[in-house]
């Protein structure tokens, strides 16, 4: 999932924590609660109990007009709502941002939802929309950069993968990986890492993919982010079979599809399964994008 989103405004509770027994808190006071809520849903990983609360969040923030609250809530359901296919519903979550222009949003929270807008249309292969929304995120941005920087550089990297453009791919990739590694957004690092080892992969170099893909493993799984794991491991067994290493490759297809299962990716381990059973006939087989969570 996107980084610069900025999962839950907090991260506090390990568990849920029984309601008070004193008045009603007031409309932000709920609204941070709705959204300790969501965390905690997240991290047992129930998507549809942490879209409820993301949709509680959001209606206790708009109830006192909290511009920050609203737009952060809406993003992250935007993310859930992506995480359970629902591309709908996430972009009518940022359409409260993107369409409506009762409340000041910041040009920060701005950006980033243009940018999850970008993000799903890139899903589903609309590429003339998620370019037009990438380009407002880097208009909101503006010039001097903003949280999302990398993130625009390493969409704008997706989008010229998609077309077919490498160069421009990389050159995307590796400006991503700079900035990223200047700001300390080590989210941001892998996923640079993560499209510059599928560059390779389209390039024929399976060495050099393995080297990206290695150390975008390495620090997702310092981040624990599952679903870019998931990814990671996908990728490094494809470019084990670029290089002829079956046995490789069926290892790490394993691991993804292990990994998928214990983050309840039903999906993701399917693909997996796919591929490991794939491997005796065509390794080559269409693979996840390097993509966004």
């Amino acid at each position: 999932m996107l980084r610069a989103a900025a999962w839950p405004l907090a991260l506090l509770a390990a568990c849920v924590a029984q309601p008070p027994s004193g008045p009603p808190p007031s409309g932000e006071a709920a609204a941070i609660e709705a959204n300790r809520r969501a965390d905690t849903y997240l991290r047992s990983g129930d998507l549809e109990g942490a879209a409820r609360q993301y949709r509680e969040a959001i209606r206790l923030a708009r109830s006192v007009e909290d511009a920050e609250s609203i737009a952060t809530n809406a993003i992250n359901l935007s993310i859930v709502y992506q995480r359970l296919g629902r591309a709908d519903d996430a972009r009518a979550s940022l359409a409260l941002l993107l369409e409506r222009d009762q409340l000041p949003y910041s040009s920060e929270r701005m950006a980033q939802a243009a940018l999850r807008r970008a993000v799903l249309d890139l899903e589903e292969r609309r590429s003339a929309s998620a370019s037009e929304w990438l380009e407002r995120a880097a208009a909101y941005c503006g010039q001097r950069g903003c949280a999302v920087s990398s993130a625009i550089q390493n969409v704008r990297g997706q989008l010229a993968l998609e077309a077919g453009r490498l160069d421009q791919a990389a050159a995307s990739a590796k400006a991503a990986l700079s900035s990223s590694r200047a700001s300390g957004d080590r989210a941001e690092s892998a996923n640079a890492l993560r499209l510059l080892g599928t560059i390779s992969i389209r390039a024929g170099d399976a060495a050099a993919a393995a080297t990206y893909l290695g150390e975008a493993l390495a620090i997702d799984r310092e981040l624990a982010a599952p679903r870019k794991i998931y990814l990671d491991l996908i990728a490094l067994g494809r470019a084990s079979a670029l290089r002829g290493d079956r046995g490789a490759a069926r290892s790490y297809y394993e691991r993804a599809r292990a990994v998928g299962e214990a983050d309840r990716d039903a999906d993701g381990a399917a693909q997996a399964r796919a591929l490991i059973e794939a491997l005796g006939d065509n390794v080559q087989a269409r693979q996840p994008s390097p993509g966004r969570p």
